[in-house]
């Protein structure tokens, strides 16, 4: 039967467990399907075709539909339709479309969370917005679009895995934690345990950066620019997703902004692009 015990006493029990987990790396990450973690690989490499990318996504007939509707999806490509995975690659690029097999590949289905699936829901759907509002924001300073999604698709990845996490530990040792008590735990290890994640999806080094330094991008030993502008984009997330949490004004005001040189002119005309981001969000999670 689940104890019922004071907050700090069960905070007490479960974090050294937690840590314990985390420095020895047995956090119980879950497996990034193949195909996405190919598609990552094929994208960023020069030397890769489109004949190769369409095959590997053609392996997949459920994944192949899902990015063939998206391709053809009024956000991607309103004037046009696109008939095969060649011709979707040929016309949005190597990078867009291995963007569009990772998101699909990756979403709430693969953490085990009772209890917390609203929780997990919405950090993937912020995940979502946050990766759509990153390539607008880099379009705008005139950064590298192409890691500018990853990045910030990746960014919160390890808060899913730390409720799970939690909610494994909790339950082995008799806890009956409240919801509360769980995200307070989440949100001190996320980052650690995001690290382990990436490391074991075998992601980009970018990326272990940008959740490294997410909350100190100026002390980023490489990537300031690119962690500002997935912060930024975190921000534009949550104004459109809960502008209680983030609002106009709180947007305007946001110091990373005035860091990545975004005048006020170039802020509304970003928010301008609100119901597009929408649009895509909506496709890209059906």
């Amino acid at each position: 039967m689940s104890q019922v015990i004071k907050m700090d006493v069960k905070t007490q029990i479960l974090t050294p467990l937690l840590e314990t987990l985390i420095k020895e790396e047995n956090i119980e990450v879950p497996m990034l399907p193949e195909v996405a973690n190919k598609a990552v690989t094929l994208a960023q490499d020069p030397e890769s075709d489109a004949n190769q990318m369409a095959q590997l996504i053609t392996g997949d007939q459920s994944l192949a539909g899902h990015v063939m509707r998206i391709a053809n999806s009024a956000a991607y490509t309103p004037n046009a339709s696109l008939v095969s995975l060649q011709q979707a690659i040929a016309r949005l690029g190597m990078g867009l479309i291995g963007e569009i097999a990772v998101a699909a590949s990756i979403g709430t289905k693969m953490f085990h969370t009772p209890g917390f699936e609203q929780h997990i829901a919405y950090i993937w759907q912020h995940a979502l917005a946050s990766a759509l509002w990153a390539k607008e924001i880099s379009r705008t300073c005139r950064r590298n679009v192409e890691t500018s999604f990853l990045c910030a698709l990746l960014h919160s990845i390890g808060r899913p895995v730390a409720v799970q996490t939690i909610l494994d530990l909790s339950q082995k040792k008799g806890l009956q934690m409240q919801e509360d008590e769980v995200l307070k735990v989440e949100e001190a290890y996320h980052q650690k345990i995001a690290i382990q994640v990436l490391d074991t999806w075998g992601m980009p080094g970018l990326i272990k950066e940008v959740v490294e330094y997410f909350y100190d991008y100026q002390a980023a030993p490489s990537a300031t620019g690119q962690i500002a502008n997935v912060k930024a984009a975190a921000a534009f997330a949550t104004h459109m997703l809960k502008p209680d949490d983030m609002s106009r004004g709180q947007l305007f005001e946001l110091e990373v902004l005035g860091d990545l040189n975004l005048y006020n002119d170039e802020i509304e005309e970003l928010l301008d692009k609100t119901d597009l981001v929408k649009s895509s969000m909506e496709e890209m999670s059906k």
